[in-house]
């Protein structure tokens, strides 16, 4: 399994915007195959922090998910607004 944490770094005015994309996104991923989770969280100490944390079966399972039309759409709204930092374990 393939866990993946995204910290998303925004500020106050865009927040809302990309914490839209997110869950846009979080919905569109529960629903994919191979996705066996996938959040997002807020940060209790630090309004400008959120991170999303998704795990998937395997790699095949992931790069489906990289391509598909919604991961470009929305990480795209949250790239172009924010500060993106990737973290991926294997487990």
């Amino acid at each position: 399994m393939l866990r993946l944490n995204c910290f998303i770094r925004v500020s106050k005015e865009n927040r809302k915007e990309v914490l839209d994309a997110a869950k846009r996104l979080t919905e569109a991923s529960l629903k994919q195959d191979g996705c066996v989770a996938y959040d997002i969280f807020e940060s209790a100490t630090r309004s400008d922090v959120m991170m999303i944390c998704e795990t998937w079966r395997d790699q095949e399972a992931l790069d489906a998910h990289s391509a598909s039309d919604v991961f470009a759409a929305e990480v795209g709204i949250m790239n172009s607004l924010a500060e993106m930092k990737l973290e991926t374990f294997s487990f």
